[in-house]
């Protein structure tokens, strides 16, 4: 059995650290969002994507320390475990941010479809109000699809121009709710802008960002794969040892045994 160069070893426990890291974090984020979302209504439709990033998480982790034991106590067997793992999860992830990336302008139109489905936005329920709010005033627009006259006259305070803004305003119908008991005839400016341009380019933006991420992990993975591969061709290296061989001279002795001679005196 070859020796492996022990700046090897250390490259490729430093990765492997990284690996069990990200999939300790990651579990981590995976188990706050569970409990975030436990009595969410939605919280079935998202069961799946739950459970498969606990798999990814404990796989990563469990194929990490396979890999430490196997370069550490240079046991093939682990290593091989190890790149086998670590090969089928790099296709897993490449094949995921592949079909995302495809999928992305379908993905956009359903998006606009679930918000085009809560217009008119008078009829909307509170707790949809408040979501759509909180949007409003972060994305500082007003409405979905055509402005504030989504809203009707029942215009939120959500939809005020801050003195700050960035996107263009327009005064408020007089007949909104936002002049209620307002006998001034001073403009009140709103967000003039709809919001579901903003939203699905944020959404969007959030994805790619996450798929850039996965591309990231996904090269750290295929590196701790191919120092994998490394260490085990040089596991099964042979040590040249040199070969034995038999003299009848050297049984003989060829040696002269020098003596001194001392005179009696």
């Amino acid at each position: 059995m070859g020796k492996v160069n022990v700046w090897m070893k250390r490259t490729f426990i430093v990765v492997i650290s990284l690996i069990a890291i990200i999939g300790l974090l990651l579990l981590g984020l995976t188990l706050f969002s569970h409990g975030h979302l436990h009595k969410d209504e939605e919280i079935e439709d998202m069961i799946f994507g739950l459970h498969f990033m606990y798999a990814i998480a404990v796989v990563s982790v469990v194929l990490a320390v396979i890999g430490g034991f196997g370069v550490c106590k240079e046991k093939k067997w682990a290593l091989i475990v190890f790149v086998v793992g670590m090969i089928l999860s790099s296709l897993l992830l490449f094949g995921i941010e592949i079909l995302t990336l495809a999928l992305q302008p379908q993905m956009a139109s359903e998006l606009q479809l679930q918000y085009m489905h809560m217009l008119p936005l008078s009829n909307a329920s509170e707790i949809m109000v408040d979501s759509l709010g909180e949007i409003q005033s972060e994305l500082q627009c007003c409405g979905l699809n055509e402005g504030y006259l989504d809203w009707d006259y029942n215009i939120p305070d959500s939809c005020l121009c801050a003195e700050n803004s960035i996107n263009p305003c327009v005064a408020a119908p007089r007949k909104s709710r936002l002049f209620e008991g307002i006998v001034d005839d001073e403009p009140i400016m709103i967000y003039r802008e709809s919001c579901l341009q903003y939203i699905i380019k944020t959404v969007m933006g959030v994805i790619k960002i996450a798929v850039g991420i996965m591309m990231a992990v996904t090269l750290l993975l295929v590196l701790s794969v191919v120092l994998g591969i490394i260490i085990l061709c040089r596991l099964d290296r042979k040590v040249d040892t040199p070969p034995v061989v038999y003299s009848s001279e050297a049984k003989a002795g060829n040696y002269a045994t020098l003596t001194e001679t001392t005179e009696d005196t």
